[in-house]
């Protein structure tokens, strides 16, 4: 079933999302769910509080990039209760364009480090912990960001802030076409 995506300024994606017990009810329909989401939107990763449930889950699809990142074919995973428990702080910084399914119409460049170490829970309930390096890291800490109740916005200059802010009261407002079912916080 395709979810609806929540739109930038809803608040549940300002809200730290909590981690769920790995017999969390309908687990494996919502992770289900949330693939068929984001390929219905042309995405490759997609959290929880963007289908509205502030709880602990992301899935990521490479495969779509393996063209560009042959490393990645065959490349489709759920993240269970992930956190980013290292940054390395030494590796290569590197600056790219960023979008999001929340945060329609949009793209800034955005930088982030280029290792990370993650711990998480696999669809078989198998648990990781293990750094991740490249492009994946990228993606793993943009989706994981939703988790912490922030946006890839949230990485920008106060000054490219500034310059967006029009833009973003015009999302949060409804004011905004996208080829994908959307939810927009009404008060």
């Amino acid at each position: 079933m395709i979810l609806p995506i929540y739109v930038y300024g809803h608040p549940v994606l300002r809200k730290e999302a909590q981690d769920i017990p790995l017999d969390y009810p309908g687990l494996k329909e919502l992770i289900q769910n949330m693939f068929e989401t984001m390929d219905a939107s042309d995405g490759i990763g997609l959290a929880a509080p963007q289908v509205g449930l502030p709880i602990r889950l992301s899935v990521i699809d490479l495969d779509v990039l393996s063209e560009t990142f042959p490393e990645y074919k065959g490349f489709r995973k759920a993240f269970i209760n992930p956190h980013i428990l290292e940054i390395d702080t030494t590796s290569e910084k590197e600056t790219m364009e960023e979008g999001c399914l929340s945060v329609p119409g949009l793209h800034e460049k955005v930088t982030r480090y280029s290792r990370i170490r993650v711990q998480y829970v696999d669809e078989e309930l198998q648990a990781h912990d293990e750094w991740i390096e490249g492009y994946l890291a990228r993606v793993m800490q943009h989706e994981f960001d939703h988790l912490d109740g922030k946006i890839f916005t949230d990485h920008l200059s106060p000054f490219r802030k500034q310059l967006i802010r029009s833009k973003l009261k015009a999302l949060s407002q409804g004011k905004f076409r996208c080829g994908y079912r959307t939810k927009v916080y009404t008060k």
